[in-house]
């Protein structure tokens, strides 16, 4: 009874512990797709937006009619004394009579109603609600491009991480097959002590860069995870290959796109910040204009000695009154001037200033062009430079152990084919970025 108990127990902690480690899987698209939706700086752009949405009614119920209510009640502990002359009783006129007027106790309620007529800064706040919202949309805009571009990156790294300690893992395991090989031959006196150590010297290298590969590729999962939004420890593998995602990133296509300035989401927010510039100026001049507001208040007051204000015979008096508020600005000592002036001078800044980024951008889109267009260029290169190494150590290898090739020459073709090995991969990661940078840059995610 009690060894089944343990089995049991066994196979559901068994069970727990594999549901604990249970890795995620994650092609690119449904990695940028996750992160789109957790990425916390994807959700805070959201949030931004959606306060300004919040702000923009805030701004347009400032101009709609305002009601509130007052009730008040009041409890002379002590009523004020007042004094009037004699006379008005008949008495002598120069006697002072003290008399106390009113109720010990009163009680009101009101309703008081406010309404703009007329603000010219509302009516500039009504379009400055608009360009803020426009401006926090075009954030969340920057925010997923920005976020698209890092998770890309970060799954080719993870990628180029995976491939270069598989490479390096490859060369160790032939490495050592030389070096034990080369040690026996050396054994029976048939090669050099330096042929040996040649090959020692080579083998600790490719060992020092495989645990470093290996230490980088867990840094690259976790800026990974990081990227889409989850718990850096959480067990992610991806499942695109870097080899597959380059050949789908080489599109001469997107080099053919026109240079779209307009486009850029830079070049929006820049235009956005133009437009709120300009109300800034809209807002110093409506300053000089009239304000007019109107109310209207109404409501009823009671009287009693004693608290019976809430009884059914207590009579209440009621009251009610309209008006206008005019506020006419007259003189402000140039003040309002002085204000005009600065904000139109910011305004000429700022014009100044999206001229220079239009320019800034246009050589943006042409270098990341021309980066791009390098990048399939010598992509096609390292991978025939590859060929080549791969051929020439190969070569070295046979001619060193038929005793025709020295040990310096196999080393000197392995450090090329290393080379060789980590400029293909690199040229392959350089191709996925560098079409992502293009994309950012032209605002044209998944051409």
């Amino acid at each position: 009874m009690n060894k089944t108990i343990l089995t049991f127990l066994a196979i559901l902690f068994s069970g727990f512990i594999g549901a604990q480690e249970s890795a995620i899987t994650f092609s690119l698209d449904e990695a940028i797709a996750y992160a789109l939706e957790h990425n916390r700086n994807v959700k805070n752009a959201n949030r931004n937006v959606s306060a300004a949405e919040e702000q923009k009614w805030e701004t347009i119920a400032t101009g709609l009619p305002q009601i509130d209510g007052n009730i008040n009640y009041q409890n002379f502990l002590k009523q004020q004394v007042q004094v009037i002359p004699g006379s008005f009783t008949g008495g002598d006129p120069d006697e002072l009579i003290p008399v106390i007027f009113g109720t010990e106790q009163n009680a009101s309620a009101s309703a008081t109603l406010n309404q703009l007529i007329f603000d010219g800064s509302y009516i500039v706040g009504l379009q400055s609600t608009k360009v803020f919202l426009e401006i926090s949309k075009n954030n969340l805009e920057k925010t997923e491009l920005e976020v698209r571009q890092n998770v890309i990156n970060a799954y080719g790294n993870v990628l180029l991480a995976e491939e270069s300690e598989l490479i390096l893992k490859k060369n160790k395991d032939v490495l050592q097959k030389n070096l034990e090989e080369t040690s026996k031959i050396y054994e029976n006196g048939l090669e050099e002590e330096e042929s040996v150590e040649q090959l020692q010297i080579t083998l600790s290298g490719i060992e020092s860069r495989l645990k470093n590969a290996t230490r980088l590729k867990d840094i690259a999962y976790q800026m990974f995870n990081i990227s889409i939004g989850i718990d850096i420890n959480t067990k992610t593998i991806l499942t695109d290959t870097l080899e597959n995602l380059t050949l789908s990133n080489i599109s001469l296509d997107l080099l053919g796109v026109e240079d779209n300035v307009q486009a850029n989401i830079d070049f929006k927010i820049a235009q956005n910040d133009m437009k709120s510039k300009e109300l800034m100026v809209k807002l110093e001049k409506s300053k000089a204009l009239p304000q007019l507001s109107g109310f209207l208040n109404a409501g009823y007051l009671a009287f009693n000695n004693d608290f019976k204000f809430l009884n059914t015979d207590q009579e209440w008096f009621g009251f009610a009154s309209f008006g206008l508020n005019v506020n006419i600005p007259i003189f402000s000592s140039l003040g309002r001037t002085a204000k005009t002036q600065r904000a139109k001078i910011e305004l000429e800044i700022t014009e100044e200033n999206l001229t220079e980024l239009e320019q800034q951008l246009r050589l943006q889109i042409s270098r990341a062009k021309s980066d791009y267009q390098f990048s399939i260029e010598d992509y096609e290169v390292k991978k025939q430079n590859l060929r080549l190494a791969e051929r020439i150590e190969k070569k070295n290898e046979i001619k060193f152990f038929e005793g025709i090739g020295s040990s310096f020459e196999l080393r000197q073709a392995q450090t090329q084919l290393y080379t060789a090995q980590s400029e293909y991969l690199q040229s392959m990661l350089n191709v996925i970025t560098n079409k992502t940078q293009l994309e950012t840059v032209l605002n044209r995610p998944n051409y």
